[in-house]
């Protein structure tokens, strides 16, 4: 385990506010006592970090997720002399955690959670976005999380999560994501217009499609590429036609829905033919 760190900046939604990501792995480096104007959220991914905080001392461990809230002064080091300590993290604006909650801004008396499958979540949604930063599906995922983490771990009460009309909101969120599927509307602007929250059209979505927005218009992607490459485009012109940001990212949805590659199936088509 060596010093780096690396950020990352994602956008949560087409022209959207952004959101920092880090990917950190140290052996030796102790922060100075700093603060943030946002939540920090991280997962610990290896080895054990002291933090200072409120006045005393917090250690974290693998899967344990930490909470830092906005102006709370704090220092971190290595938990012990030989391990080292590396971890995720990501600085949220308070609204990500207040969308699907009452009760004002949310309090973490303990600021070291142990919640496995939300720190696993966490933990796969910073990996996604921090190699491929896209901003529908930060915008899809990353306020739900965090409204989740409130809602299960802070002094915040959950809104209800009752929308008239979800099947009307999915079917009209889904609509627009179809016509606009190389630059998607982002999900806040898709909300005021429908007369929701972000959260709410969120849950509306989820209940009524099964995946969030992103994943739905990834698949929808994939079948319109699929159609291109059947008419004998190579898999990088079908990247930019459908909205991927490159054949990679294609290339990688594509096999999660069917199973190959692009290129792969291509080939197979024109074998066939």
């Amino acid at each position: 385990m060596g010093e780096q760190a690396r950020w990352t900046r994602a956008r949560l939604g087409r022209c959207g506010p952004p959101l920092d990501l880090l990917t950190a792995s140290f052996r030796r480096h102790v922060y100075a006592p700093h603060a943030h104007d946002e939540y920090t959220v991280g997962v610990c991914v290896g080895g054990s970090e002291i933090i200072d905080y409120r006045g005393g001392h917090i250690r974290t461990g693998p899967g344990t997720i930490v909470v830092l809230e906005p102006g709370e002064m704090h220092t971190g080091g290595p938990g012990n002399a030989t391990d080292g300590y590396a971890y995720r993290a990501l600085y949220a604006e308070t609204s990500l955690l207040t969308d699907g909650t009452l009760g004002g801004l949310p309090h973490f008396r303990e600021p070291v959670i142990d919640d496995p499958a939300l720190a696993g979540a966490l933990r796969t949604a910073h990996t996604r976005l921090s190699a491929c930063p896209d901003p529908l599906e930060a915008e899809s995922v990353l306020p739900w999380l965090l409204t989740g983490l409130a809602r299960r771990h802070s002094t915040a009460r959950a809104a209800s999560d009752t929308v008239p009309g979800a099947d009307g909101v999915a079917r009209a969120v889904r609509d627009r994501l179809a016509d606009e599927l190389t630059d998607p509307p982002s999900l806040a602007d898709l909300a005021t217009d429908l007369g929701l929250s972000r959260y709410q059209l969120l849950r509306a979505f989820r209940t009524t499609m099964g995946v969030p927005p992103y994943a739905w218009l990834a698949q929808h992607r994939v079948h319109r590429a699929r159609g291109l490459l059947e008419c004998g485009l190579r898999p990088t012109e079908a990247a930019a036609l459908v909205g991927f940001a490159d054949q990679a990212h294609l290339t990688r949805w594509f096999r999660r829905v069917l199973g190959v590659t692009p290129a792969a199936y291509r080939n197979s088509v024109q074998d066939r033919g």
